[in-house]
């Protein structure tokens, strides 16, 4: 196979005439390591890595509202990136991240047109669901929408999908996964590819700068340029990523968020969408949702999962607990065999000096648990 010049991935698959199936797995198993996962208090979504432009990048609409945003990777700590670039128009942006990152190069092959017919593997790895990927072929390779070209494919995409790679069968970016047609059969559309390339050679990525594409004229303008917020071309109205207020929570969400702040949790780090959180306290992943409509605040402890055998000294175990720990439960998730211990609250309960005592006996109990399950009952470990 002819090897393309600083990417990674065409060096990996060097093997010659590999089975179709195996390269789609190697394809696959390689880009865990590209694409990023993205949350903000408002949504959740994918990103990739690209090395060549230091930039992450992703849809408009998943990062909307933020001046930074929390991301996480393989091999990739989780913390928070600044928003370099928006585009409304093409709903695209960029993230920034350390230049000292071990995400390898990929190709974008923004020359190749595609054909009706031709396979695809759309990628997506939102916070709070595993990595995916799904395949399918292009459906219409020219589907036009507000004079904007778009691949139409069959892929499987969810909302949390947006932003992540379209790939053909040799492993090149050929699309970034925009949006789906509710309640469609797995009708999916991306942007082609030489639309984001092109961008990136418009966007001119400086330190102290952040831009964004006018609605109105299509030109970029950087906080160096932007006239209040103004275009300073065509004169249309404009938000940089610099100039949009940061989120602050109100009501019981605000309340919540005290709470993590006075239990030792970085709260920006721990926002995982609307009203939901996600934090660690030592080897248990803790999830707080809060449900509007019923006036219920759920705090979910992952702790492990059950063994194959020997289950009912484990059962036996968690049923004495439950008569025993006040203001808690532990249940089983019948999915996935995971150890569950939960806090429930209703919010016209919540206060800080009663929440910060539930927040605490939920997260130290949590940690003390799963230790517990694991060395002594044979529950496993549970890995991400």
């Amino acid at each position: 196979m002819k090897r393309v010049a600083g990417c990674e991935f065409q060096s990996m698959l060097t093997t010659r005439n590999p089975q179709p199936a195996t390269r789609m797995q190697d394809i696959i198993a390689f880009f865990r390591k590209v694409v990023i996962q993205i949350a903000t208090p408002y949504s959740k979504g994918t990103g990739f890595y690209l090395k060549t432009y230091q930039v992450i990048v992703t849809n408009e609409h998943v990062v909307r509202g933020n001046r930074q945003v929390v991301i996480q990777g393989n091999n990739l700590e989780r913390q928070l990136a600044k928003v370099l670039y928006l585009d409304q128009k093409l709903d695209l942006a960029f993230l920034s991240l350390p230049k000292d990152n071990t995400i390898p190069e990929v190709h974008l092959d923004s020359v190749r047109t595609l054909s009706n017919g031709e396979p695809i593997i759309a990628i997506g790895h939102p916070f709070g669901l595993k990595y995916t990927s799904t395949l399918g072929i292009i459906s219409n390779a020219f589907h036009s929408l507000n004079d904007i070209n778009y691949f139409q494919h069959d892929a499987a995409l969810n909302p949390g999908n947006s932003g992540g790679p379209l790939l053909d069968e040799k492993g090149h970016i050929v699309g970034v996964n925009t949006f789906v047609i509710r309640d469609g059969e797995n009708v999916g559309f991306s942007l082609p590819v030489h639309y984001l390339k092109k961008t990136l050679e418009e966007f001119q990525h400086k330190e102290t700068d952040t831009a964004a594409r006018c609605i109105s004229c299509s030109n970029i303008v950087y906080d160096s340029t932007i006239e209040d917020r103004y275009c300073p071309t065509c004169g249309a109205k404009i938000i940089l990523p610099s100039q949009t207020e940061e989120f602050e929570p109100v009501g019981v969400s605000k309340t919540i968020e005290t709470l993590l702040t006075k239990t030792g949790h970085d709260v920006k780090l721990s926002r995982r969408g609307p009203n939901n959180w996600e934090i660690r306290e030592g080897s248990a992943k803790i999830n707080i949702t809060y449900h509007k409509k019923t006036g219920l605040i759920i705090g979910d402890a992952y702790l492990c999962t059950l063994p194959k055998e020997n289950i009912k000294p484990i059962y036996q175990y968690l049923l004495k607990q439950n008569y025993q720990i006040d203001g808690l439960t532990f249940s089983i998730n019948p999915k996935g065999n995971e150890i569950i211990l939960s806090l429930l609250i209703y919010d016209r309960y919540l206060n800080v000096e009663t929440g910060i005592q539930l927040f605490k006996h939920l997260f130290e109990k949590a940690d003390h648990f799963d230790n517990i399950l694991v060395e002594e009952y044979g529950a496993i470990w549970k890995t991400e």
